[in-house]
């Protein structure tokens, strides 16, 4: 259904413009909860004359190379909270990158530049455009659950130094299930209808402990241990995320809140988003599914890779300087490629354009840090690599994606340490894959196991179908 109904939302959105059509939400509540009792029934009973009406209807076809590529395309499930159109972007519940910079609500009680996360989850949640005291009160929310208990912060405190930062980060979230209110409720037999409200309060729950989580991470391994502080119930998630990892730049809190906000959601077919649609089908507490996306999350071919370009990056500026010439930079991609290797942080499973969220992170940088180096880099690359990649005519998407631009920008802030990257961005992923979790609890969205084939069963197929 959501592939269809954001099908037509795309359309709409180019037919007219979306400040004017945009849906800004109604009650006048600020607790997310309750709006959210009032809207489910009314989804459900949307998706149950879908279904009455179209469940017969094809959407797809499956092809033998689809199925040893990883399912890759296969339209097989429903997320209600974003859709990835390979030339517009990603959208979330309709709303491009800009637009959503453009109409959430902001920082500072709306003053601020960038987007509230907070905005963005009421958003994907309800599918209504929050006001500025509704995202506010969901900042008042998280700050009031993000206390840790003591048994997950003696944990993280005995961790090995030399242990992965996204390592403790899953062990951490999969210990926070001691406080689950759904595994709780489960054991007691509570009905089938009332799954979704459990979800819900542990992933409004888990969400608010993250950011208190990463920190105590990031103290413990690159701050000797120096303690994260309290919650400052005057500031936003962002925010204090920011002063409790030691960054009180007013521009370093203005990109957390970006940078939380537009790594949040990107489909479901993604592995972190699909690991924890899985792993949640059997019914387990928000805390171990989000733990087992967050394993898919720490991949080299996921979260991973923008760490992987922020090395690769710091390599070309130690050979080629910053004072090379558009030529030079031509020369230099072309050996990269000829010698058999690849430029990171280019070229997109999906996309056929530049990703929006590089675009986003690159006008930030181009506001605040024009003249750094590795931002320089960047652009030059920018300006070069795609038609070069064009000329070779290898790839299907010449244009970067967003790990081309994000550890340039934490870097410039004093963030140097890489192999935290990929931390934050599991923060920022709890807000998409969490919302996503309690509208599968709402709508009844297990996934069945789908059939699959071992080699010989499958040629046998295949010869069958063709004759």
């Amino acid at each position: 259904m959501a592939l269809l109904r954001n099908k037509i939302v795309q359309i709409l959105l180019n037919q007219q413009s979306t400040l004017g059509s945009c849906k800004y939400a109604t009650a006048s509540s600020t607790n997310l909860r309750e709006v959210l009792t009032n809207l489910i029934p009314e989804k459900q009973e949307e998706v149950k004359k879908f279904r009455a009406e179209h469940g017969k209807t094809v959407v797809g076809s499956v092809t033998v190379d689809s199925i040893y590529g990883g399912m890759r395309g296969i339209k097989g499930l429903v997320t209600e909270t974003s859709v990835l159109d390979a030339n517009e972007g990603i959208r979330f519940r309709g709303y491009s990158i800009p637009e959503c910079q453009k109409l959430l609500p902001k920082g500072n009680g709306g003053t601020g530049e960038e987007p509230l996360p907070e905005g963005l989850f009421w958003l994907l949640l309800t599918g209504q455009m929050p006001t500025q005291e509704q995202a506010d009160a969901v900042s008042r929310e998280w700050n009031k659950r993000a206390a840790i208990p003591n048994h997950v912060i003696q944990m993280l405190n005995n961790f090995p130094s030399n242990l992965h930062p996204m390592s403790q980060f899953s062990a951490a979230i999969t210990a926070l299930n001691t406080e689950s209110k759904f595994a709780k409720a489960y054991s007691e037999g509570v009905k089938k209808t009332k799954y979704w409200e459990y979800t819900y309060e542990d992933s409004m729950d888990l969400i608010a402990k993250l950011p208190t989580v990463a920190a105590i991470i990031y103290r413990n391994l690159y701050r000797e241990g120096s303690p994260v502080g309290a919650i400052d119930m005057k500031k936003d998630w962002s925010w204090n995320f920011a002063t409790m990892l030691g960054y009180e730049n007013a521009d370093f809190v203005e990109l957390m809140r970006l940078y939380l906000t537009i790594h949040s959601d990107h489909e479901g077919g993604n592995v972190s988003a699909h690991a924890t649609h899985l792993v949640g089908s059997a019914l387990s507490d928000p805390y171990l599914s989000f733990a087992a996306g967050m394993n898919g999350l720490a991949g080299p071919l996921h979260g991973l890779a923008n760490q992987e370009v922020l090395v690769w990056l710091t390599k070309v500026r130690e050979q080629v300087g910053d004072n090379i010439t558009e030529q030079q930079m031509k020369d230099f991609v072309w050996n990269t490629l000829k010698a058999g290797q690849v430029v990171p942080g280019y070229g997109h499973a999906v996309l056929r354009k530049t990703d929006p969220r590089f675009t986003c992170q690159r006008e930030f940088a181009l506001k605040k840090l024009p003249n750094d180096p590795m931002f320089k880099l960047v652009s030059s690359l920018y300006k070069v690599v795609p038609d070069i990649l064009l000329e070779q005519g290898k790839v299907q998407n010449p244009w970067p994606n967003v790990d081309a631009h994000s550890g340039v920008l934490l870097q410039y802030y004093g963030m140097k340490e890489m192999n935290y990257y990929t931390v934050l961005f599991g923060v920022s992923r709890a807000l998409g894959v969490l919302a996503s979790l309690v509208w599968d609890r709402a709508l009844g969205l297990p996934l069945e196991r789908p059939k699959s084939y071992d080699t010989p069963h499958l040629i046998k197929l295949a010869h069958a179908v063709k004759k």
